[in-house]
Order: structure tokens, then sequence, then C-alpha cells
């Protein structure tokens, strides 16, 4: 370990750590503390400090409560923080990648290592804390952005950058927004939201779910279906803080937002649940999204988009495999019928039980071909209409999984599988394998390649030629280790699209 590096920022002094190959920032403040009386409001502007300020170390995680899968809880609201990584050498100025974390209602931006992307794809990585869940979704009649403040943070994390990329070796006119599943549907919002305008030049879109409806019962058992699975209107969220402040004894309307501004952090967790989705008819998503992608209304910047091949049995395996709740040979029809009524025997048809190794697989295989790859591809097509648009699929099989799913239930490619390959930790490192980390690497140098240059072929790649609708079967690259893992794969074909696009 090297001395430690100091960094002069627009709003002070900020001392980092330093390695033989990268400098490492942590915990760099870019907005004030969310809390009291700046609860639910736009993220404000973060007091000057002259003295350096520590940077060795990640900030605060926002407000989480722990979850089936992730045994991490907070309850700070000065959380709006950054880290930065970039190569030590000196050079030319970088582009600069900002990481939008999923998870939902969980997560950092510190549990993403982004070392090693840095270092092999030569670029600047930022990786962002912003508010999560009742924190970030929250809404209530009256209150400007309701549903949206989780965005409008993520908008002073990239104004952030845009100020301060250069001085850590980073070009401000050449960003990257990236991210995955709710980061993911982050990153589409952006590419529609006016604001968002300018404030970065690329993205790319990690299975995210902007043009996503939810079946009945396709998350958790007896969950209804639901039109988008990542949005809600601006006025049904402000109904559902209405309804929360009245549970919260803040039923008066004149004083409500006072009163559960007042509310301890724990006591809003009770309530967390229905403010997953961001709120549209605000002025930060003024239409649902999914409506501006379709009407080709949406920022005119190259796009990386795509998934994994087996997206949906991480849900299956964490809500029923694992909740003790697994899906039977008598549950299937049920649920085939509770999903899409009158067209059930269709489905049953296309997918019958007896394909599969068990119901579990057989009712995953449905909802990633229905929910996922549907819009996926949708989205696909959407979005090359306008702007130069890569498509891929991550379709390691054998991706390192930490959960103990069931042996008749293998986890495949399951959603989440890639992001350890862009961010490699060390338990990643000790889970894989050498063609695994090979093709890491890979993946590592496509995406730093289309931050660099909007296009993410480069030296030593497979060739990942554009998506064009206009070919009889439009290029997607599938991602796999092994000397033929990276090749072309007909999506539609994989995923039965055809006849998905038969039905409703």
């Amino acid at each position: 370990m090297a001395d430690p590096v100091v960094v002069q920022t627009d709003a002070g002094p900020v001392r980092g750590t330093v390695t033989d190959d990268h400098q490492l920032f942590q915990g760099i403040p870019y907005a004030a503390s969310t809390a009291g009386e700046l609860r639910w409001r736009p993220p404000q502007p973060v007091r000057p400090w002259t003295q350096v300020r520590d940077a060795t170390r990640p900030g605060p995680m926002c407000p989480q409560q722990r979850s089936s899968y992730a045994e991490v809880a907070s309850l700070a609201e000065d959380c709006l923080c950054l880290n930065v990584v970039v190569p030590r050498t000196a050079g030319p100025q970088r582009p600069v990648m900002v990481w939008i974390h999923g998870d939902g209602a969980i997560g950092a931006g510190s549990f993403f290592d982004a070392r090693r992307l840095a270092t092999v794809g030569d670029v600047m990585v930022v990786t962002i804390n912003y508010r999560l869940g009742i924190f970030g979704a929250f809404g209530y009649p009256g209150l400007e952005g309701s549903g949206a403040f989780g965005l409008q943070d993520q908008q002073a994390a990239l104004g952030w950058v845009a100020r301060n990329a250069a001085s850590f070796g980073g070009d401000p006119g050449n960003v990257t927004v990236f991210g995955e599943s709710y980061g993911g549907l982050s990153t589409s919002a952006h590419l529609v939201a006016p604001e968002s305008a300018g404030l970065f030049q690329r993205a790319i879109v990690q299975s995210g779910f902007a043009l996503m409806d939810l079946p009945a019962g396709g998350i958790f058992p007896g969950l209804p279906a639901v039109a988008w699975y990542g949005w809600r209107a601006a006025a049904e969220v402000e109904a559902l803080g209405a309804a929360v402040a009245a549970q919260l004894g803040c039923a008066d309307a004149a004083t409500a937002l006072a009163c559960l501004r007042g509310v301890p952090v724990p006591g809003l967790f009770a309530h967390a649940q229905p403010f997953q989705p961001f709120g549209f008819g605000n002025t930060v998503l003024p239409e649902v999204p999914a409506q501006a992608l379709r009407d080709g209304r949406f920022h005119r910047v190259p796009v990386i988009s795509g998934g994994t091949r087996d997206e949906h049995r991480l849900f299956v395996g964490l809500f029923r495999a694992l909740a003790g709740q697994p899906v039977t040979a008598g549950q299937y029809p049920e649920l085939v019928a509770e999903a899409f009524g009158e067209h059930a025997d269709q489905v049953q048809a296309s997918y019958p039980l007896s394909a599969y190794r068990s119901p579990n697989l057989a009712w995953a295989t449905v909802l990633t071909d229905r929910m996922w790859a549907r819009s996926t591809f949708t989205q696909h097509r959407l979005l090359a209409q306008q702007v130069p648009l890569y498509a891929y699929e991550f379709a390691d099989r054998q991706a390192p999984m930490y959960l103990p799913f069931p042996d008749d239930f293998p986890p495949g490619a399951f959603h989440a599988a890639e992001v350890p390959y862009l961010f490699p930790d060390q338990p990643f490192q000790a889970a894989s394998t050498p063609e695994q980390r090979r093709l890491s690497d890979q993946m590592m140098r496509y995406w730093a390649s289309f931050a660099r240059t909007g296009d993410p072929n480069g030296p030593d790649l497979p060739p990942w030629p554009p998506f064009d609708d206009a070919r009889p079967v439009p290029y997607v690259q599938s991602l796999a280790p092994g000397p033929d893992g990276i090749s072309p794969v007909d999506y539609a074909a994989e995923h039965q699209l055809d006849f998905w696009s038969s039905l409703p």
C-alpha cells in the first residue's frame, strides 16, 4: 500500500488509498443528509468542508432492513455518498462508468468491488448509494416528487460526476450509466427522464424490467397481476402514502408530512413494501417510462441491453423452494391457470411438466420467458429503432451461486448471476473456474470498450455486431465460458417468443 492520495472535490478535499495499480476513494458525500426536514425532499447540496476528509472506508448504507437474501441493515439517513476507483497510472481522461446497484430495497454502492473493472478496462468507476424503498419512492398528496426521490438522488450523483470526474482523472463528457435489476430499471428511467438529459452519454441496462408486467402469482404466491412491475402512477403512490400516514397516527393532512418526518426509521419499515416501484406522473417522470420507450421518446445514446438465460429461477428459488413452498406437480396447472386464465391450456402445452426435472423448474421457465425474455426483446427492438443497440444474454449455467438451491432445481444463469463477473470480488475468485474468470475479463473489456466508444468491440474479443431487427434473427451475444461460449444465440427461439407474442 502506497501513501494516501488527496483529491480536491467541489465540496472539499478527500483522502483515498493507493495500491500498485489503483486509487480508491470511499464514502464521499454527494448530497446532504436526508433526515428530519429533508426526508422526502429532493437531495440538497452537501455542506462544504476545508479539512481533508477521510475517504478510506465505505460510508453508511441507506436505511434498509434484513431480507431473506441479504443479512444487512441500516438506520442511517445521512447516506448519500459514493465511491470512486480509478487506475493509478497517469494518462488521458478516462471514460466514467456510474453503477446503480439493484436488489430493490437493500444494498449500497460499496457492496460492488470495482477495482478490477477499473484496471482491466482502464476506466473510472463510480458506485453510488441512493434512497431505497419507502425512503426513495414514498408519496403523499401534494408532495412534490412523490415516488421518485431515489431517482433524484441518482441524478444528483451524476451531477457530482459532471463536476468532479476530471479531478480524479475521468472524462465528465464521457459517462456511462449502468445498472442491474432495480438499477437497470433506474437506468431505463434516466433514458426517459427530462432532467437526466446530458448527464450521461451511454447506458447499459442489465436485467431491467421497464416494459415488464406481472402475471398473478409471478413473484410471490398470491400476489395479484399488475400492469407494470417497476412503475406506479404518482396518484396511486400518494394514496398509499395517505393510508400509511393514517396507520402511523399522522392522519391530519395539514400536519401529516411533518408528523411522518418525525417517525423514527424503524417505524417506517413495516410499511415499506408498497413503495418499491418508482412513481410516474411527476416532474421526474412525467409519464410511464414504458410508454415513452414505446413511442421513441428517450435520450439518443448508445445502449447495451440484456439479461440472463434463466432469470426467474432466482425468484422461484427464494420465494418458493427455499421458503418451504415449492411448486408441486398438482399446483403447476393451478398456477398456470391463475396467471394466464383462458390461455392456460396453451401455456401448458408449450411448457409441459414432463419436459422438466421438477415443477419448480417448469414454473421458472414459463416466467423467465413470459416476463423477462418477452419484455427484454421488446426493449431491444424499441431502442434499436433509434440508437445503436448491442444485445446480450448471460448464459453461464454454472455461474457461482451462494444460496442452497435444491438438487432438483439448478439455479442456472439466474437473475444477477452476471454481476460478480463485472465486479469480481474474493468470493467470486474463490468459487469460479479459470474459464469463468476469463469470461469475467472479457465482459469487463466489452463493457469498458462500450464506455469508451459506444461500441463494445475491442482487440482480442469475439465480434459483437449490433442488434438489427430487420434481420431474420437479430444478433444477440450469448456470454458463457469456454472456447465457444461467446457466440450468437437465437434469443426469440430459445425463449419461445413467437408463442408468447401470440398471447396478450
